[in-house]
């Protein structure tokens, strides 16, 4: 994980673009694999940690409706999350993460390790399902900020 951490963060450096991110079943785990690297400071803006749907609604400004009608792991919370942090951040690229980290929460419909990451660079956005197999907590947690490094490597 710490290379694509450097690599991404030597990316955002070389093409001069900021990052944000919104996190929450990783508990800001995307924004350490970032700041844990010499250098973060000149690419790395903001990262909010709403873990609770309280903090989607009061800090990321996610309409109560989308909640209440899809749930906190959904596509639709998830795409709401990442346009809100692109307006707050003002940062070249977004992103944002949303799921089940388990050991408990899930259902048959949102399992354990279901977790959506979004991206947003300039008028392009990129939502992607993931299902992780794994039932530990801190896997998933892992496997989720890999992928989220992984999906903005791509996208830059």
């Amino acid at each position: 994980m710490k290379n694509l951490s450097q690599t991404l963060i030597k990316l955002l450096s070389k093409k001069k673009l900021k990052i944000s991110f919104a996190e929450s079943c990783t508990g800001g785990l995307l924004s350490s694999s970032i700041t844990s690297i010499s250098g973060s400071s000149k690419v790395f803006v903001v990262g909010l940690v709403t873990y609770s749907n309280q903090a989607k609604i009061n800090i990321l400004k996610i309409p109560k409706k989308i909640i209440m009608k899809n749930g906190a792991v959904s596509y639709e919370t998830c795409l709401s999350m990442v346009k809100n942090l692109n307006k707050i951040s003002k940062t070249n690229i977004s992103v944002s993460i949303t799921g089940i980290a388990g050991p408990n929460g899930g259902t048959k419909k949102k399992p354990v390790g279901l977790v959506y990451i979004g991206i947003k660079k300039g008028k392009k956005i990129v939502i992607k399902k993931n299902i992780f197999k794994s039932k530990n907590r801190i896997s998933i947690q892992k496997s989720t900020v890999k992928q989220a490094l992984k999906m903005i490597l791509n996208i830059i």
